[in-house]
């Protein structure tokens, strides 16, 4: 099936087309959020059953480690970036937002992935994990340093609370709660959830692009082209922090497929978790800004054009 004609993105596309035309379509949105729980399930699941196949090796603790200096990099380097661009805690607030990642692109990388034939490792569910939270920590204590530094009331809100919120959160809880019990089930397991959790998995997908779809066309005009520099960063940034990924893989010597999802979730940014914490842990920051960028330009960015140039890139410079 030619790639243009990939269902999920249709009906993504479809989304967008009933948005734009101020369509009363609508999900529901419990049904929204149980389609995005039944896909964090299934990813979970894929992850463990195939770690119950391949286990834990140097390339699994690679890939991590890889994970983990992103999660850290990224963010850091996003404040460097922005700080002297726009308002400190804008360029906060928007580091961490760019600096932490979408499950929903990295659910839509591993189906292209699976498409097009290349193999990956089930312990890249965890790297997802581990990439969401340091850009929340990181926001979290610069912040706290900005409030200090500029000698202003402190907002009244604990860290501690914030930091166990964003290592709790349901996101993470069930999908690494999925993986172990798909690596724990093993092929038994699988054979009893398979049915619902991955034979129908394409099918909650493009339920949940259509939503999303809609969510994004109806965020559009929220943004506003007075924050060019916001603007510049947000379309510029995905293709700097995939290139960092793609090299970083490359060093390890991790294979396409790994690094194809590495770059997707480096490239991606947050739409879900972290504006939901920053909206608490920085409320100087404006929220259309982080999350308007991060929904209306990042994600359909990298869900178009953003997943198929980083598999062609995986294949091109990673081991097959």
């Amino acid at each position: 099936m030619p790639k243009v004609l990939d269902p999920t993105l249709l009906f993504f596309a479809f989304g967008m087309f009933a948005g734009l035309v101020r369509s009363n379509l609508e999900i529901p949105a419990q049904a929204s959020k149980m389609l995005a729980q039944l896909l964090l399930i299934a990813l979970g699941l894929k992850g463990g059953f195939a770690l119950a196949h391949s286990g834990f090796g140097p390339e699994v603790l690679a890939g991590l480690g890889c994970a983990l200096f992103l999660a850290t990099a990224i963010p850091v380097l996003g404040y460097l970036s922005l700080r002297r661009l726009l308002p400190r805690f804008e360029a906060i607030a928007l580091a961490a937002s760019f600096g932490s990642v979408s499950a929903v692109a990295f659910i839509a990388a591993t189906q292209r992935l699976e498409d097009a034939g290349l193999n990956f490792g089930g312990y890249m569910s965890a790297a997802m994990a581990i990439m969401e939270s340091p850009a929340i920590v990181l926001a979290v204590v610069a912040a706290g340093f900005a409030r200090h530094a500029a000698g202003g009331p402190h907002a009244s809100v604990r860290p501690g609370r914030i930091l166990h919120e964003s290592l709790t959160d349901g996101t993470q809880m069930l999908l690494l709660g999925s993986m172990l019990i798909g690596y724990v089930s093993g092929d038994p397991g699988k054979a009893i959830l398979q049915p619902v959790f991955l034979d129908l998995f394409r099918c909650i997908l493009a339920l949940f692009l259509l939503d999303m779809g809609l969510l994004v066309a109806r965020n559009l005009g929220k943004l506003s082209l007075d924050q060019k520099p916001a603007l510049v960063y947000a379309l510029v940034a995905p293709f700097v922090h995939a290139a960092l990924a793609l090299l970083c893989c490359r060093a390890l010597g991790l294979h396409a497929g790994d690094g194809a999802l590495l770059m997707t979730l480096a490239a991606s940014a947050s739409f879900i978790a972290v504006p939901a914490v920053l909206r608490q842990a920085v409320p100087e920051a404006n929220p259309t800004l982080y999350f308007g960028l991060a929904l209306a330009v990042n994600f359909p960015l990298n869900l178009i054009f953003g997943i198929p140039l980083w598999i062609e890139l995986a294949r091109r410079y990673l081991a097959p």
